[in-house]
This record gives structure tokens, sequence and C-alpha cells, in this order.
């Protein structure tokens, strides 16, 4: 009896410390599986109270996240900046005023504001005008000392300096407005089969060139609206086509500039027209910093910071994005390397993070490369940060309500106590990524990241696959602790 009560003993023993292996190994068998189908994969799970890991599969196999660099850039603009940070841009002269004159250039002073928009350029002009301003004899000048034009590092923004289809692939620039896209809106012509009538979206008249296909349809027909910029020289058209039903609201189209100081320009020169403020000189963009004498006449401060990332990680914007990451460099002008440098110092930090590579804030390029267990670093660090958490944490979507649909997959468990960073790229190879917080039946925090890279172009990878894989493993993880 004695030898089988050792026995007994010894089995137990072993099955103790075998437990953690066999749960690990259990714990993302789904995910797992895209593995075994020739795909790259890295993941990790934990409770966070405890920094007890609930499953991995390869944690520290470094892969390309995608967008879900985006969370790192989020942290990190908190930290250096807190919530409440604001940017200023400002209308500033290096001449005197009389008589509602401006005798000396007008300039705008960007100031890497990642959320300004044509409304805060209105309300600078407004502000010349709350001073009797009719009339500016110099030159109107948009500034873009801190940082601008930017250079491409990825396929998708050096496409974007001739043509494009899109709106995520806006080039940077510390003077940009409106997310460095061009907007139209297409309105149906007053009778069949005439042309759609375009405007622009903040203003009677597009900004750039328009050159229009689009016609209208019978009430209650199809509506289908596609557009291309394409720049000839210094000029950008959209190259607009398609179909407009009679009956049908009006569609905006976005697409990303050529040269986003340009369309600040053009945009700022605008409003001063329609307000009957007319300038005298030539206009023309600058990488010269405003003297310290130039007097401040009109100043609008941005969204908070909190409110840029609300913007940034729901939309997953890559054009604010790496505009937060260029104002993280203390070198101006900042440059993608500068920036790069600054958001892994701060990953530095992360106690046992382990290697990485971000050479955008955005994910915009593969060259990114991160692990889950990485990404799970981040998410708990950042969790035990009372001050910081709850705005890092807002920016996530919980699936049931969020505003990318193609997230509201998997089981009810997930869909409803989940809250998630995603990231995709398509080229040169497809990436699905995800990474966030989940909270567990019992009300525990937990984190996880799923990171899924194909080894070559195909075979391709649907996102449908990756979540409902990703659910699986995580729903019992959340119902069973």
């Amino acid at each position: 009896m004695q030898g089988r009560s050792n026995a007994v003993r010894w089995v137990g023993a072993v099955l103790l410390v075998m437990a953690p292996v066999i749960a690990q190994a259990a714990g993302f068998d789904a995910v797992k599986a895209l593995g075994d189908k020739g795909f790259n994969v890295s993941a990790s799970a934990e409770l966070l109270d405890t920094n007890t890991s609930l499953g991995s599969v390869a944690p520290r196999t470094l892969l390309t996240p995608a967008s879900v660099s985006k969370l790192y850039i989020s942290a990190a603009a908190l930290d250096r900046f807190g919530p409440q940070k604001r940017f200023t841009t400002r209308l500033v002269t290096n001449g005197v005023i009389e008589q509602g004159v401006v005798r000396g250039d007008l300039i705008l002073e960007g100031d890497g504001d990642p959320g300004l928009t044509s409304n805060d350029y209105w309300m600078l002009v407004q502000g010349l005008k709350q001073l009797g301003i009719k009339r500016i004899r110099g030159n109107l000048l948009v500034s873009q000392w801190q940082f601008g034009p930017v250079p491409c590092v990825s396929t998708d923004r050096c496409r974007a300096r001739t043509s494009s289809r899109h709106a995520y692939d806006a080039l940077l620039s510390s003077a940009a407005v409106d997310f460095a896209n061009w907007c139209v809106r297409v309105y149906p012509g007053k009778a069949i089969g005439d042309p759609a009538r375009v405007s622009g979206c903040f203003g009677v008249k597009p900004l750039p060139r328009v050159d229009s296909s689009i016609t209208t349809v019978r009430a209650s027909g199809a509506t289908s609206v596609s557009g291309q910029r394409v720049t000839t020289g210094s000029i950008d058209t959209l190259n607009l086509k398609g179909q407009i039903a009679a009956d049908s609201y009006p569609r905006n189209v976005y697409r990303a500039s050529a040269d986003p100081a340009q369309q600040s320009l053009y945009t700022l020169s605008d409003l001063l027209e329609q307000a009957g403020i007319k300038v005298g000189g030539e206009g023309s963009v600058t990488s010269s910093r405003p003297g310290p004498q130039a007097k401040v006449l009109s100043s609008v401060d941005g969204p908070t910071m909190q409110e840029l990332l609300l913007r940034m990680m729901n939309y997953s914007n890559n054009f604010m994005a790496d505009t937060l990451a260029l104002n993280l460099s203390a070198i101006k002008p900042a440059t993608l390397a500068n920036a790069s440098t600054a958001l892994e110092r701060f990953t530095a930090t992360i106690p046992d993070h382990g290697p990485v590579t971000l050479l955008s804030g955005s994910g915009l390029t593969p060259q990114n490369k991160t692990s889950a267990h990485g990404v799970v670093a981040l998410l708990d660090a950042m969790y035990h940060r009372p001050a910081l958490f709850p705005v890092f944490v807002a920016g996530m979507q919980t699936p049931v309500n969020g505003p990318m649909r193609f997230i509201r997959r998997g089981s009810d468990s997930f869909q409803n106590n989940v809250m998630i960073k995603t990231g995709t790229l398509n080229e040169p190879v497809p990436v699905r990524a995800i990474g966030g917080y989940f909270r567990t039946k019992s009300g525990r925090w937990g984190a996880f990241s799923v990171l899924v890279n194909g080894r070559a172009a195909q075979p391709y990878l649907q996102w449908k696959t990756v979540l409902e894989a990703v659910s699986k493993d995580l729903t019992p993880m959340i119902e069973q602790n």
C-alpha cells in the first residue's frame, strides 16, 4: 500500500508539472491548425492579474503585425503627451497690420496635428476677420518645418505620389489637412442621363481638378461611384466614373492627395476667398520656420490626444498613426527613421517585451516585426497604468458593436467580451493580425494576440477563417476563468 501511495503521489506530481504544458498546447488548437495549413503563426494569451498563461503557439516568433502596430503608437503617444495634449495650428505674419491690411506674408504654421480639418481652417480665417483683416499684401505661405514632405518608405505611399484609388495611403506633412485626402461630393443630375453634379465637400467648388463621367440613372437604380486621383506635374485630377440614381443621397469620394502641404495651401486660399480676404502675393509651400518675431494672428487647438487616438484606432487611420509617430521625434524636421527610433525606444521600456522592428506607427510597412508575446507584454504594461489605461482601451473595438463590421463573428462570449485591434496586409504576403483584451465571466482581465502571416502571396487568407479560429480558442478562456 505504501508503494502504491508513493506511486500515486509521483504520478500526481508529474501531472501537476505537465498541466501548464498541456494547457498551453490546448489553448490555441484552432489557431495552431492555421500553421498546419502553411501559415506562420504566433499566439499568446494570459490573465493579467496573475500573469498566468492560458495558451501559446510560437509566442516569441517575430511576424508582421500590420495595423496592430497602432497599439504601439497609441501607447507611446499617451506615454509622451498624455490624454489631454492638443496640437496648435497658427496663422502668423512677419509684417504689420495697418487699417485691415497685413503688410507682409501670411504664414500657416503646421504643428503636426493629425486631426486637423477644413473646419479648423475656417476657424483660423474667422480669427482674421475678427481682427478686421481684409487684405494680405504679401504672399500666402504654408510652413511644414516640423516634417514634410516625408519620403515614402512603403510601396503604397510611393505609388500614391503619382496615383491613388484609396484614402489609406495618404502622404505625410506637419501642415496637412483633412487627413491628406481630397474630398468631393457627387449629386445626381437634374434628369436621367444627365451628368452627375460634383462639388467640394467643404465648399461649392471642388479643390482638385475633376474629370467625371458619372451619369444619372433612374430612381431606385444602382449607384456605383469609383475614383482615381492622378497627378501630372503638380496638378491633382480626380477621375470619377460610374452612375448615381436620380433619388440617391450625395456620395462623398475621398482620395489621397499627392502633396498634403499643397492641399493645405489650396484649402486655405479657398476659405480666404470665401471670407472676402484678398491675397495680393503668390501662394507657396516652405520648409522654413517662421522667425521668432512672427506675430500670431489666429490659432486653433486641435482635438485632445484621447480624441485623436479614438479616431485613429477605430478607423485604423494610417495618416494619423504615422503623423503621431513623427511627433515623437525630438529631431526637427522629423523623419520616419527618427520616428522609428522613438517608437522602438519606448518599446524597450516594456518589461520582457523582446525584439521589435517598428518602421512605422501605422503598420503600413510590412517590415514591421513583433511577436504575440511582445504584443501581450505591451497590453499588460498599459493595463497596469491606471491613468492611461481607460484611454488606451477605449480606442479598441468590441466586435458586437465595432465600426468594422467584418469582426462581428464568433461566439457571443467572444463578440461581447473582447476589445481588439486588427491588422491587415495583402502584399507581399497576406497578414491577419489581432491583439487586445478580454474580460472573463468572473470579471478578470486578460490580454491576447494572434499574428498570422502567409509564406507567399498565396494562398489568400480570409478574415473569416482567422476570426472563427480565434473565437473558438478564446471562448473557453473567457468562460472558464
